[in-house]
Formats: C-alpha cells, structure tokens, sequence
C-alpha cells in the first residue's frame, strides 16, 4: 500500500529527532556546516548516503533506512507529475516468423 505524500526525511528530522531534543541547527553534533543541514530539514536538499550514515551515528535509525524514506518521498513527488512527463515508447519490431 502506497502512502499518501509521504515527508520528506529533513521533515522527520526535524520533528522527531531535533524538537523532542531541543537541538538546534547550529549544534555541531552531525559535522556538517548549519547551511547544509538546513538545507536538508527545510526540503531544498536531498540525503545524501553520508548523511545516513551520519545519522545512524547519531543513533537515529540506521543507514539503510534513511534512503528508503528519501525514495518514498522522491517517487511520489514524480507520480504527481506523471503527466507532464512525456516519453516515446520504444519501437518494438516484431520478428519475422521462423519458418
């Protein structure tokens, strides 16, 4: 079954790593710049592997599922716009009968 518009993992990042911690975007914990790590909890970004793995080390979730929830995500952005997409279906030649 397919979730309905499913967060992305910047969002879940945000509400259910940094609020109930009371951490900031500035806290130097991930090692990455206060820029990058905004970029990824306001959506601008997308996560990268490293940042899983980062993640993982911080003791939020494992790298493995971090990816997973960034395809979620990704895959139904695009079906949303399925229909602008366009795309011309390979010609398939029939072969000719053995004989």
């Amino acid at each position: 079954m397919q979730m309905y518009d499913p967060p992305h993992p910047g969002e879940i990042i945000r509400q259910d790593c940094l609020e109930p911690l009371h951490l900031t975007v500035t806290a130097a914990w991930l090692g990455v710049s206060r820029q990058s790590l905004s970029e990824l909890l306001n959506g601008h970004n997308g996560l990268s592997a490293e940042m899983a793995i980062r993640l993982e080390k911080a003791g939020w979730s494992n790298a493995e599922t971090w990816p997973g929830i960034r395809l979620a995500h990704d895959r139904f952005q695009a079906k949303r716009n399925a229909d602008a997409i366009t795309v011309r279906p390979y010609p398939v030649h029939e072969l000719p009968a053995s004989t």
